[in-house]
């Protein structure tokens, strides 16, 4: 057999990641066709297996994507200068999500690439009896794709055009869509069970699957099918089936399952574990960590292999510029260079501002596009501030200048009240309560800042309370921030791709699946106790990024303490955030909860008065309606099939025809 196999996920090595008990990486070289005589040896699959880690770029790390994940959620609306892909996610009345302007298409064509990559994969691994566990990771991705795909769409095609599960080898214009059940049944279910009895307990290169991977990845599953099954709210399904489980299984069943698996995982962590502290998690100099399972990667060594431009980025493709949507134009904060505020000139060429804070390659700042804004919902959620670390090690609050960094000599500015800063003490702060002070907003246009943030007496950084957050200033998204360490003492280069990994799946979600799984149990007990972990290290403090400085201290107990007696669905949500707060996932936990609706369908923001400022504070109301909880088909896949109009209209989603 001759034939070659056309794959489309450029071969890309792995660059320092992962785990320290594996230091191979792959080396190997870039392939863009194989053969299915290749595909029958080690180092055929192999190949294979880099192309379907690489292709993981395309999809996390894409801020489209990442955009149909967050915004229109209880975590963020869309911000001042966001466009229609963000604006139509939001639900809100700015703009309207349709085949055509919904994101998710990044999921829908990518996913599938993998899925039939994973099929070659498989089938001439093995026909050649090929070594199990390299193949598992095969069946690994392919449940991992379906699982995406079946939350994110409903009931998807099993088979691409030869056949289920069969690579796909001709061009195919026809598709049928299998139910919600046969998708779990068939694909994800089957596929993880072969993967966790196959992959091995330390991962085979760095970041690479393995057996507790795959168990978290079976553990969410079967709590999502089994949220499926009892449909609480009522939420129609498509293509149109009963729900009903196609092993005879009820939902309780699959609670308890998830539990079960969850709870395997904690007990025997293998390479994987809880790094001692919040703030370690998210460092940037801690990525790939023990506590990270799976993941995106990037390399700030390569532009090749970190697919992404080092200096200057588009934002598409490959590229990891998730961080550019939710961070603010924190340049355009102004500050005074003489004490009196007053302009240099009679005309008035030259006034008497500077921006202080400039663009930075640096994990508390980067390139600003000003596309997603957190809701002021959000830091009621993170209650606690002071002894929960989550909130400081999660968002940007203090805005420092940077001047210095950029060539500018002087030695003292002059900001609120007139009063000096100096290179690097805070300009601007989002302050985690209402103080009880009077801070003073301006009562026209941006203000002397810029921002429209207020000044309070005594003190020199300009001021935003929760209350005030806007679509044009909010706290930026530390966890998730630039990290370069190539910037020497300059500002480095921070128009240029994200070289963090994305990571998709954290050591510590298993704790909040076994939770949520032992709440639909009804085994509070448990419940609490697995939330508590995750509390008790919140509690642990070594820096404080809005302080700047290193703070020992220990808030464990008290955070405990304060740990409800009862565990309910919607405090499972509001730790989930508190945990996992712009990781790219908020939307499936609304969608597999059913309280989307309730969660998000009203928020608060300060929108811009008649005169100019962004203090008329409002409450907007979302159109969230049940089919929204199905993603529409993209229109590039219904315009590609040759199929009637009927059939075509019958295969997109209700509600979006």
């Amino acid at each position: 057999m001759n034939k070659k196999i056309r794959y489309i996920a450029l071969a890309a090595a792995f660059a320092a990641m992962g785990f320290s008990s594996c230091d191979d990486i792959l080396e190997e070289e870039p392939r863009g066709i194989f053969t299915p005589d290749f595909l029958r040896t080690n180092q055929g699959i192999e190949h294979g297996l880099i192309g379907l880690y690489q292709n993981l770029r395309y999809v996390y790390g894409n801020m489209y994507y990442y955009n149909s994940l967050e915004t229109g959620t209880d975590e963020y609306t869309y911000a001042e200068s966001a466009d229609g892909n963000f604006k139509d996610a939001d639900l809100s009345g700015a703009g309207t999500l349709t085949p055509s302007s919904s994101r998710s298409d990044v999921l829908w064509s990518n996913a599938y690439a993998s899925i039939n990559s994973a099929n070659f994969i498989i089938k001439y691994g093995t026909e050649a009896n090929l070594d199990k566990a390299l193949l598992a990771e095969a069946y690994f991705f392919r449940a991992f794709n379906y699982f995406c795909l079946v939350q994110t769409f409903g009931g998807v095609s099993l088979d691409l055009g030869c056949g289920e599960f069969e690579p796909n080898i001709k061009s195919v214009r026809k598709s049928v869509r299998n139910t919600v059940p046969e998708v779990y049944s068939k694909a994800i279910f089957s596929d993880l069970k072969f993967a966790i009895e196959n992959l091995p307990d330390n991962p085979r290169l760095q970041g690479t699957a393995t057996k507790n991977l795959a168990k978290f990845f079976l553990a969410k599953a079967y709590l999502t099918f089994g949220w499926w099954l009892e449909n609480p709210k009522n939420i129609p399904t498509y293509p149109q089936c009963s729900r009903t489980d196609l092993d005879g299984h009820d939902a309780a069943w699959y609670f308890q399952q998830a539990q079960e698996v969850a709870t395997s995982v904690i007990e025997n962590p293998g390479p994987y574990g809880l790094m001692e502290t919040y703030y370690d998690v998210n460092l940037g100099a801690n990525d790939r960590n023990k506590e990270c399972m799976f993941y995106a990667d990037r390399t700030e060594s390569d532009e090749f292999y970190n697919g992404g431009n080092l200096s200057y980025a588009g934002g598409s493709g490959t590229e990891q510029t998730t961080v550019w949507a939710p961070t603010w134009n924190y340049c355009n904060i102004r500050t005074f260079k003489t004490p009196d505020g007053s302009i240099l000139n009679d005309k008035n060429e030259e006034t008497n501002t500077i921006d202080p804070c400039k663009r930075e390659a640096s994990q508390w700042g980067g390139r600003p596009w000003t596309r997603m804004a957190p809701v002021q919902e959000v830091f009621q959620v993170f209650d606690n501030k002071a002894i929960d670390s989550r909130y400081d090690g999660t968002f940007v609050t203090v805005y420092r200048g940077n001047w210095a960094k950029g060539g500018d000599p002087a030695k003292t500015y002059y900001n609120a009240n007139l009063l000096p800063i100096q290179n690097g003490e805070p300009v601007l702060s989002f302050v985690p309560e209402q103080l009880e002070t009077s801070v003073k907003y301006p009562t026209a246009g941006y203000g002397y800042n810029n921002v429209c943030a207020g000044e309070t007496e005594g003190r020199a950084d300009w001021i935003i309370e929760p209350d005030h957050i806007n679509r044009l200033s909010y706290p930026g998204l530390w966890k998730l921030g630039t990290y370069r360490t190539d910037n020497g003492n300059g500002l480095g280069q921070p128009n240029g791709a994200l070289t963090r990994p994305f990571y998709i799946a954290k050591f510590s979600e298993i704790y909040l699946i076994a939770a949520e799984a032992a709440v639909k149990s009804g085994d509070q007990s448990s419940a609490r106790d697995f939330i508590n972990v995750l509390r008790a290290r919140a509690g642990k403090w070594r820096f404080s990024n809005a302080e700047n400085k290193v703070v020992e201290a220990d808030f464990s107990e008290e955070l405990v303490d304060a740990t409800p007696s009862e565990i309910t669905i919607d405090y499972i949500l509001d730790e989930r955030m508190r945990e996992l707060f712009g990781e790219g996932i908020r939307w499936y936990d609304l969608a597999r909860t059913q309280t989307w609706e309730e969660r998000a369908g009203e928020y608060t923001t300060c929108e811009k008065n008649a005169n100019g400022t962004w203090s008329e504070r409002k409450t907007i109301t979302r159109n969230i309606q049940p089919f929204n909880y199905l993603r529409p088909i993209p229109i590039g896949q219904l315009n590609s099939m040759e199929m009637s109009e009927t059939d075509i209209a019958a295969y997109q989603n209700p509600g979006y025809n």
